[in-house]
């Protein structure tokens, strides 16, 4: 069954009002969908909403039918910290992560990130990285959309961690131990990831982060790009917290 989203204040009673433009071309042009269609609907509370189409006009109106609200099923929380690298792959890395099911992403500032953006281009790029995650949301069933926050520097990311029971620095030098072994003797609840730019963290970044109770690990003997690194240490927790 098709899913949409649309935010719990388009809800009037019992029924859907769907009025976003992009949307509504893509149920109506695209999927070609008409009166007495049947849709699930998922809002940012993480309730899903099986619905009935009654009217298509300038916008969509759905009757609800029932109402189930999910809570989340991996028992922990991931917030990913990655550093912006060159080109638009931090698009690719938003459909990713997404799809994978982690709760909050930040674009992360770090000595060897070369893009630079003013305000009004992180403004930008923010919305598209909401509009690439809410399409991901849909297409891999997600009842919850992840948090996208506006770029960070590495320090300030490191000083609003306090709230975290594990936070992890993959890092390519020093001594470091491997998310398996790390996971096989603690069952965290809320996880912190920083990934580093290409050309790894600083030495310094390293010692802050050290500093900030991150644990140095390794995703294996290759060096890996930015967005497969984010890609494989959440499969590789994903894979091992559950074991």
């Amino acid at each position: 069954m098709y899913r949409f989203f649309c935010r719990s204040l388009n809800i009037f009673g019992d029924k859907f009002i769907l009025d976003d433009k992009q949307k509504l071309h893509h149920l109506k042009d695209v999927l070609r969908l008409r009166p007495k269609d049947r849709v699930v609907i998922f809002d940012e509370r993480g309730s899903e909403y099986n619905c009935i189409i009654e009217k298509i006009s300038d916008k969509v109106e759905l009757h609800i039918l029932s109402k189930q609200v999910f809570a989340k099923k991996q028992g922990f929380e991931i917030t990913l910290a990655c550093a912006i690298p060159k080109k638009p792959k931090f698009d690719e890395i938003v459909d990713k992560l997404t799809q994978l099911g982690v709760d909050k992403i930040i674009p992360l500032l770090t000595k060897r990130v070369i893009v630079k953006w003013d305000k009004q281009k992180q403004i930008s790029k923010l919305k598209r990285w909401q509009k690439l995650a809410l399409s991901a949301a849909e297409q891999a069933q997600r009842s919850y959309l992840p948090i996208l926050e506006s770029p960070k520097d590495i320090k300030e990311v490191l000083a609003e961690s306090q709230g975290f029971d594990l936070k992890l620095i993959p890092t390519l030098t020093g001594s470091r131990k491997t998310i398996k072994e790390i996971l096989s003797h603690t069952k965290p609840k809320n996880i912190l990831i920083l990934i580093g730019p290409e050309g790894d963290f600083t030495a310094e970044e390293v010692r802050l982060a050290i500093k900030a109770d991150c644990i140095p690990i390794t995703l294996g003997e290759t060096v890996l790009r930015v967005d497969t690194a984010a890609v494989a240490v959440v499969s590789f927790i994903k894979l091992y917290a559950h074991n």
